[in-house]
């Protein structure tokens, strides 16, 4: 796409013209540690210098090697699954906004090659104890915890921890391992492997999505608490001074560190969003919630906030410390606001925030959470919930109490625990889960949204948002306005968006970069802090790598075409409000046409040769076998 800056461009070939490809390159501390949880060993091994020009770090270092140690066919909570955390080049590096890492392994929720991306601190010092990434493998015999201490790892007991919520247990990790440290950990919905689970870190930072936390908790690892103080060093100090002052620029520009990000939190999207017709309301049935001022960001910020925070090296400063139901903590986001607000059709702003913490506490991910909720409540609606024959749209406290028995895995949220899907399936409305593979849909109604409605249906980890967002183009036009509700155009865009996701999530930025930054900006950053000679070409290429052998592993999976769509709702049922209204989603020609945009066949298998143009081969991970 057009407008990437031509100054930082410039940068991108500023020195190491004949950098030796075989010369360990800066920016990453060329150390992974593997724990093989099943002997109780720990070893570290070198960091394959082609994994990081093909695949850079965070998510497409988790999606290389678990794709390379993992059978497709392998049961995501069975013992041979394989649990990676991953930080990116960026990472810590100093870089605006570059505090990320990834948690890679098979989505018990959807089957997928997943990854769960989340900031604070925790990515930070990981990095800066000496690892790149801590991969994951076996089964403990009984509960631990994974403690580094700059460079020193061990597996110590966790019985102590074990049952204890994620609040408890970082405020008792943190000081047991000192001032500093920061911890990553389940919570009882992981240790009772609901495939919604997610792992918290620092204050309410969580790996959400795709239910990650069910497979430490099979593994019966507890926590991961890092105290790290380690220099990050790039490979051009020069580059690396003038490319950072001039993304921080473009970041500026863009009013990222003052505009309603950050005077209101992603909640100052609730009212854009719901204006517009495209807020979910009720389990989809409509795209406008008629109380929505009363759970919007501005209503946030009038009533419970008490303070901002940001994650490391972040000027946005997104994070909000509220206060609700006698308690404090941090939330809600948008899109657990959506969740249980208007997807669940309750206005009820410190009820939501309390269903928040509770999610929280538990260690559950917000959107499949509510998402799931809300569909119990159409099934009882329709009178086919007979289990719960009084649930109604709008039951705040039915909602709260609802959060911590699939939490828990009592009563009927033991079944709700499953996600909606299967949850729908048991009582004979599939239809009803709102949901792509498995992955309950985020805030956005594709109906009004036909880009947003491609990514959804094509994700490669289930319905998703960020692997691919086109509310950038569709919603905001950035970097270019596109008409939501015509084709024109999308299949490039969602393709492009999706790349583009897959390598941002790998380099260790934040993925509201999106905001200001296009792909020669993330290169010429990726340039200056390792010595790699990369262009926005490369990548993108980067990305797409890490799409198709995503791809390739979900249908090693079992999973095809006819898994490439949205609900039948969707499909079938016309928005009733803004620019979508009247409309559904039509694949028609959509799916097709992407395919052969992307190099694969009619059935979207990667073809020979477009496998042959990426480098994509069998990936031996001989370090850790």
């Amino acid at each position: 796409m057009e407008g990437e800056s031509e100054k930082v461009e410039e940068l991108i070939w500023n020195k190491n013209e004949n950098y030796p490809a075989d010369k360990p390159m800066d920016g990453y501390q060329d150390c992974i540690l593997h724990v093989d949880l099943a002997r109780g060993r720990l070893e570290k091994h070198p960091y394959p210098g082609e994994w990081k020009r093909e695949y850079l770090g965070g998510r497409g270092l988790g999606v290389a090697i678990v794709s390379g140690m993992v059978d497709p066919r392998t049961d995501p909570l069975g013992p041979d699954n394989v649990l990676v955390f991953a930080t990116g080049p960026l990472t810590g590096s100093g870089v605006p906004l570059g505090s990320r890492y990834d948690v890679v392994t098979v989505s018990p929720l959807t089957g997928t090659l997943t990854s769960a991306n989340s900031g604070g601190q925790f990515g930070t010092k990981l990095k800066r104890a000496g690892y790149d990434a801590v991969v994951i493998t076996g089964v403990s015999s009984r509960p631990v915890y994974l403690q580094i201490d700059n460079g020193e790892a061990e597996l110590r007991d966790a019985d102590p921890y074990w049952g204890l919520s994620t609040r408890e247990t970082i405020a008792a990790l943190g000081e047991r391992s000192g001032s500093g440290a920061k911890v990553a950990c389940i919570g009882p919905a992981g240790e009772r492997l609901s495939r919604m689970a997610c792992i918290i870190n620092d204050r309410g930072r969580a790996a959400g999505r795709g239910g990650v936390g069910a497979v430490m908790g099979r593994k019966q690892l507890k926590a991961i608490s890092v105290q790290g103080e380690g220099e990050i060093i790039p490979a051009d100090r020069g580059a690396f001074d003038r490319v950072r002052e001039e993304i921080g620029d473009l970041l500026k520009e863009t009013k990222l560190h003052t505009g309603g990000l950050h005077t209101h939190g992603t909640a100052s999207l609730v009212n854009l969003i719901n204006e517009k017709g495209l807020l979910p309301t009720r389990n989809h049935q409509y795209g406008r919630f008629s109380e929505a001022e009363r759970v919007s960001g501005e209503e946030m910020t009038r009533t419970i906030l008490k303070k901002r925070y940001a994650c490391y090296a972040c000027m946005v400063a997104c994070g909000r410390i509220t206060a609700a139901g006698g308690q404090e903590g941090s939330g809600p986001e948008f899109e657990t606001i959506w969740a249980f607000g208007p997807q669940c059709g309750i206005s009820d702003l410190e009820l939501i925030t309390r269903c928040n913490y509770l999610c929280n506490d538990l260690g559950l991910d917000t959107i499949s959470t509510g998402s799931t909720i809300a569909c119990a409540m159409e099934l009882a609606e329709r009178g086919y919930l007979p289990e719960l024959p009084s649930l109604t749209f709008g039951d705040g406290e039915a909602a709260l109490r609802l959060v911590h028995m699939i939490g828990m895995r009592e009563g009927i949220g033991d079944s709700l625990a499953e996600g909606s899907l299967r949850f729908a399936t048991a009582h004979g409305h599939p239809e009803l889960s709102m949901s792509v593979k498995g992955q309950e849909l985020p805030a956005y109604d594709p109906r009004g949204l036909v880009g947003m409605g491609l990514n959804y249906a094509t994700s490669v980890r289930g319905g998703c948002h960020v692997y691919g967002n086109m509310t950038y183009p569709e919603v905001y036009g950035i970097p270019e306005r596109l008409d939501p509700c015509k084709r024109e155009g999308k299949i490039e865009w969602v393709k492009e968006m999706q790349d583009l996701a897959a390598a941002i999530d790998s380099s260790g930025i934040c993925i509201f970069t999106e905001r200001a930054l296009w792909a020669a900006e993330y290169a010429a950053l990726v340039r200056a802090v390792t010595g790699i000679k990369i262009d926005a070409e490369g990548f993108f290429r980067i990305g797409e790598r890490i799409w198709n052998l995503q791809r390739i592993f979900n249908l090693g999976a079992g999973l095809s075409r006819e898994d490439d769509s949205l609900p039948q709702r969707l499909r079938e049922e016309p928005l009733d409000a803004g620019c979508g209204e009247g409309r559904v989603w039509e694949p028609g020609t959509l799916l097709s046409e992407y395919y052969a945009a992307r190099g694969w066949d009619e059935q979207g298998v990667p073809t020979p040769e477009k496998r042959e143009s990426l480098g994509i081969r069998s990936v031996p991970v001989p370090f850790l076998t």
